[in-house]
Parts: structure tokens; C-alpha cells; sequence
């Protein structure tokens, strides 16, 4: 990818793209393509103090300034209140291909900045390679320094800091923690500057949602690096919180990592252009638990950690599609370890304490998530050891009862939650608002009961156990969810049923009931079921959560807190859906030529979206209502994974 200066002609188109990278255990670096940081969220290094958790911003930017012939120029951008600093009018190209790159022009001076982090570790490296022009110029290296909350604002009053410079490296400690940030530059000379502090960083994107938007910053000193006429030369500036600095040389460091980005795209073996970009952003999400020891799925960025239902629902688009089979069977084996009373957990704990199992659709996600890894890989005798027992479990606390209201009725539908629980994946609450009810038995969680027991039978059968019983048992779900969710007067399924009421709203999450392997209902109910939700849910980004023609319809997910939650699932689009979509589309349509021309349609729309917004990668959400907006995360696991997914599974095969 490669931008010029039609994309910042003004600051406030100039921050509408943003670039990640990750580390592998939860840390990143993110900013946008002029260098301001809109979010309390960007900096070149937040670190994950406690993987994938504990996230710290520890170095908000560095601030670059050339001076030539005696005249300053300032290659920085921010904004405080009532002014912004246009550094990006120096901004010549932004190259984002596996890493952020920006070339900066002054007079005849070229400076090219490139980031990376290093896997593994808490640590980025900045690589600048100026090419200068025929007078002497002096380049100042700036850094800001932070240590505080990601999700938090900092203010002078509550930050202190002791530094020293020795040996190249300047060390600063903020008071009353046992960590040390290092910073090194491999040229030039370090100026120490006494109680320098940047006041009133203002976050563009955190004013716009409601949120406290200025922050404070501290400048421990800054370096100073002299360049003859017509010299090239290389610096690296390397910021870490780990014990030592390893590596120094800042091209090693970026081409080990380009080694290892390409490699991932190698190992998973596409040649199409879209299917290789988001194998590369599949990776961001794939990460190291420090409490478990293995891997696990970041639910999106820049403020989710790893969540179980988010984990199985991007399971295969980021562990299978990719390829990467050996963190697929990580994956599963560590949640396999951690089935409790039918139910896995909805986080993972990082303090000793019992993780939180509130979640009714995650134990039902595993059943496809095991069965996709045994279709990918064959591997049964890992399934037999490792996970059928839970597996089964799981079936038999959903058929007596578990936590959280959840039960088969007799009806042997499962239902699940009260009025004051959100179990499924709509579980937006704010105080005591349920913004949207769906306690009972809930369209989706009853067609992947279904699919769950279909599994469990087509596992057993492998393996050489009894089946029948489950075989036997789902046939009964199919009847009675064929009695109870169809809709005769909107010809499409019920979101959710209760005791005393059927909720006629048109939601996605009955597409679930045909995309699923074993999908519980067929023929043209299922095609009526697509259509319905094509005709009023699709967008080019995604699937509305609520329909148009429902007068709780929200179309902009915009405003505080309140407003936004309100509008969470009542109208914005999400993308992981699609997937599914894409999947029962062509189902219904019998794999056509027309249907597969229009599946294709259906992905074209991403082409553009990953120049878009986060660089590579796919959003959470986006506005119902048109121009499409992308809120949220700005990249979102699920999103890239079930894209991906329906891409190689739905897809490319006919392209």
C-alpha cells in the first residue's frame, strides 16, 4: 500500500488511516499515516506488562525536526486544544506493505522513518535513512515518554520519573515501579532536558466519543545527530521495557520480522492479494498467554484482550485458514483444560481467580471450531485425547443444566439467562439497560445446539463410539425448532422466543440456522431465511444487527458511551456475520454460476476497506446507515477471520 499527499491535504483527512503491529504477546505500536495520535490508544510502544494483558503505553511518538541553513522544521503532527501542528505538509509518501514506513521531505533532504517491533518482546524499533542534500543539517530525535493504563489518560500532576544516560542508553523509571523504559540511539548526542513535559495531547477520536481527550507527556531529554552535505546515513532509535536491549541495528530487526510476516504468507500458500493481506492480518490477533502458557485470540484492537466466544468464532479463519495448525491445536487444547461445568471461559484469568463463564454460545462455537480442525487436519487421535471428553461434557451439562439458567427445556431446545443476563454474543448493557433482551431460547444458540450435537455424532463415529443418542436427540431439536422459530407472516425465523413472547425482529442471527455445517433447517425455508436477511440487513461491510423497518433501529453508532451501546446491536453493522451469510448464500443457491459471481460481490467491498481505516485489517463495525462509517475496533478478529474464511472456503475456488 502506498499513499501520497491527496490523503492528508487537509489534518482532518490526514487521520482518517491507521496503521497496527503487534508483538505476539499483546503489545502493539499504532498511529496514524501523518504520525498524530487521535487515540489514548496509539503510541510506537504499548506494552504488555502481563501477556496478553496489562497494557501500558510507554512511548506515546518521537518527534522529529531538521534544521537547515538555521531554520527549524518541525516533521511532527498533533493537535492540542486550539491548534494543531501540520508536520505532515513535509509528509511525502506512507508505505505500508508488512511495516509502517514514512518519507519526509525538506529542501533537498530526504528522511525515510520505519517501525517495527520486535516478536516477543516489548520493544520497537524506529529506523530513520536520511539522504541529504548539499548543506550541513542537524536531525533532533524528541521522544515522549508515558507509563500509564492504556485505557487511561495521563496528567503531570500524577507522573514522576528518574532517569540516568549511561552507556548510550537512557534509562527513565517512573516512580513506585519496578520497571525501567530504555532508550538507545545509535548516533549523535544526547541533551538532557530538566522537568520538560509535552501538556495537553488532544485525541481526536476519544473527544468525539465522549470520553477525557488531553493527556500530558514526558521529555526526558532528546538527541541530537549531525549529517554532512550529500551524506546517507542510518540511525536507530530502540525503546524497550525488557531487561536489555538485544539487537541495536534496526535493519536486522525489521528484516527479521519481514522474514517472518513473509513467511506466514508462504506457509498458508495464496496467491491472490486480498487472501495474503489478511493471512498477514490474521497474525496480529494470534498471541502468547503468559497465565496458560499458549496461545490464544486478541478479540480486536486497540482496547479487547482474548475473549472465549470471540476465540472460537475466529478460530478457523485465523488458525485454519491460515494454516497455522500447530496454534489451532494450542488453542483448543488449552481451552479443553479449562471446560467447567459444561461452559468454557469467556476470558481467562490472569490473577489465580476462576475465569467469568458467562457466555451460552462459546461452548457451542467449540464444537465448530473442533470440527473445522478435524476436517483441516485429519487429526482425530488429538480430538480423542484431548477434547472429546468435553466435548461430551459439555452435551450433557446443556441437557440437565448449568450456570446461568442454562438448560434443555423439554421442548429440548436450550434456553438460557434471565432479564438481567446478556448471554449471547448481543450483550450490550448499560447500568441496568439491557439495550437488547434475549434471555430464553435465542434463534442462533439453538441452531449451533443443533450443529453441536450433529458434531458430536460425526465424532463419535470416527472414533468408534456411541452415536446414536446424539443423533437421536438432534433429530427432536430440528422438529421443534422447525415448530417454534419459523415466522409464517415475515417467512423467516423468530431472534428469540420466551414463555410469553416471540421476538419477530429481523437480526442476523438467523442466518446461523443454514450456514453452520449441519445446518437445522433447509429448503426453501432456508432460502426464504437468506433472502430476508439480504434484503434487509446487507451492506457492503456486513450484516445489520436490527433491520431498518424496526422502529428501535439506530443507524450511526456515535456520541458517549450511553449512545453508542445503544446503538451496538440495534442497527450497526458488523462484519463477522457476512461470513456466514456468504456461506448460507451459496448453500441456498446450490453453488451456482450466478450465486458464485455474487459471492464474489459480496468480498469486493474489503479490497478497498483494508486501505481504509486500520491499514490491512478489517473493522469491528460501521455505521447502518450509509456512508457505512467504520466504528469500533478498528481492527477486529473476527472480522478478518470469518472474511477470510468465507474467502477461502466460499470463494476462491471459482474465482
Amino acid at each position: 500500500m502506498d499513499f501520497g499527499k491527496s490523503c492528508w491535504r487537509t489534518y482532518e483527512q490526514g487521520i482518517q488511516k491507521e496503521w497496527l503491529l503487534t508483538n505476539g504477546i499483546g503489545g502493539f505500536s499504532s498511529s496514524t499515516v501523518i504520525g498524530s495520535n487521535t487515540r489514548r490508544y496509539h503510541g510506537l510502544l504499548v506494552a504488555s506488562l502481563k501477556p496478553p494483558v496489562a497494557r501500558h503505553l510507554i512511548l506515546s511518538k518521537i518527534d522529529e525536526s531538521v534544521t537547515v541553513d538555521g531554520e527549524i522544521y518541525n516533521l511532527f503532527s498533533y493537535e492540542v486544544p486550539g491548534f494543531i501542528q501540520k508536520g505532515y505538509h513535509y509528509l511525502e509518501r506512507f508505505q505500508y506493505n508488512f511495516l509502517p514506513k514514512y518519507v519526509f521531505r525538506v529542501k533537498d533532504v530526504y528522511i525515510e522513518k520505519e517501525i517495527c517491533m520486535v516478536y516477543g518482546e516489548n520493544t520497537v524499533a524506529v529506523v530513520y535513512r536520511i539522504i541529504n542534500g548539499i548543506k550541513k543539517i542537524n536531525l533532533r530525535l524528541t521522544p515522549l515518554v508515558n507509563f500509564r493504563d492504556y485505557h487511561f489518560n495521563s496528567s503531570r500532576a500524577y507522573m514522576n520519573f528518574v532517569k540516568e544516560y549511561k552507556d548510550d542508553i537512557l534509562t527513565v523509571r517512573p516512580t513506585f515501579y519496578d520497571i525501567d523504559i530504555s532508550l538507545y540511539c545509535s548516533e549523535g548526542k544526547y541533551k538532557d532536558l530538566d522537568d520538560t513535559w509535552f501538556y495537553n495531547m488532544d485525541y481526536a477520536i476519544e473527544r468525539e466519543r465522549g470520553l477525557s481527550s488531553t493527556e500530558d507527556h514526558y521529555i526526558p531529554g532528546c538527541f541530537d545527530i549531525d549529517i554532512e552535505p550529500m551524506e546517507e546515513k542510518c540511525i536507530t532509535f530502540i525503546c524497550t521495557v525488557e531487561k536489555s536491549i538485544g539487537c541495536k541495528d534496526g535493519r536486522k530487526i525489521i528484516g527479521k520480522e519481514e522474514k517472518r510476516l513473509k513467511s506466514l504468507v508462504d506457509n498458508a500458500g495464496y496467491k491472490n492479494e486480498l487472501a495474503k493481506r489478511l493471512v498477514l492480518a490474521a497474525d496480529n490477533f494470534i498471541v502468547h498467554r503468559k497465565s496458560t502458557d499458549a496461545k490464544t485470540i486478541i478479540a480486536g484492537y486497540p482496547w479487547f484482550t482474548d475473549w472465549g466466544r470471540d476465540t472460537m468464532i475466529a478460530f478457523t479463519g485465523l488458525t485454519l485458514s491460515t494454516k497455522r495448525f500447530e496454534d489451532a491445536k494450542e488453542i483448543l487444547y488449552t481451552f479443553s483444560k479449562y471446560i467447567k461445568d459444561g461452559l468454557i471461559p469467556n476470558m481467562f484469568p490472569d490473577g489465580g481467580n476462576e475465569p467469568p463463564y458467562n457466555s451460552v454460545d462459546a461452548p457451542l462455537w467449540y464444537f465448530v471450531a473442533a470440527k473445522k480442525y478435524a476436517d483441516y487436519t485429519k487429526d482425530y487421535d488429538f480430538i480423542e485425547k484431548n477434547l472429546y471428553t468435553g466435548l461430551k461434557e459439555i452435551i450433557e451439562y446443556y441437557s440437565k443444566g448449568t450456570r446461568f439458567d442454562i438448560k434443555m427445556d423439554k421442548d429440548y431446545l436450550i434456553t438460557a439467562g434471565n432479564e438481567y443476563t446478556q448471554l449471547t454474543w448481543m450483550d450490550a448493557k448499560v447500568g441496568d439497560w439491557v439495550v437488547t433482551p434475549r434471555h430464553g431460547k435465542a434463534v442462533e444458540i439453538n441452531a449451533l445446539w443443533y450443529n453441536a450435537l450433529k458434531v458430536m455424532s460425526e465424532l463419535s463415529k470416527h472414533l468408534n463410539r456411541d452415536f446414536a443418542s446424539y443423533d437421536e436427540l438432534a433429530q427432536k431439536v430440528r422438529e421443534s425448532f422447525a415448530e417454534k422459530f419459523w415466522n409464517e407472516e415475515k417467512q423467516c425465523l423468530y431472534d428469540c422466543i420466551t414463555e410469553n413472547y416471540n421476538d419477530d425482529k429481523i437480526r442476523p442471527n438467523q442466518i446461523m440456522a443454514v450456514s453452520l455445517d449441519y445446518p437445522v433447517i433447509e429448503g426453501d425455508k432456508a432460502k426464504k431465511i437468506v433472502n430476508k436477511v439480504f434484503s434487509e440487513l446487507y451492506t457492503a461491510y456486513g450484516l445489520r444487527s436490527l433491520s431498518p423497518q424496526s422502529s428501535e433501529y439506530v443507524g450511526v453508532y456515535a456520541g458517549d458511551q450511553y449512545r453508542r451501546d445503544g446503538a451496538y446491536h440495534q442497527g450497526t453493522v458488523w462484519t463477522w456475520p457476512l461470513g456466514q451469510f456468504i456461506t448460507a448464500y451459496l448453500k441456498v443457491n446450490n453453488y451456482s454460476s450466478g450465486a458464485k459471481k455474487m459471492a464474489i460481490k459480496f468480498i469486493e467491498p474489503f479490497i478497498d476497506h483494508l486501505a481504509d481505516a486500520c491499514l490491512g485489517s478489517i473493522s469491528e463495525i460501521f455505521d447502518g446507515d450509509e456512508p457505512l462509517i467504520p466504528r469500533g475496533c478498528f481492527a477486529q478478529a473476527w472480522s478478518v477471520a470469518e472474511i477470510l474464511r468465507a474467502y477461502v472456503e466460499d470463494v476462491m475456488g471459482f474465482e
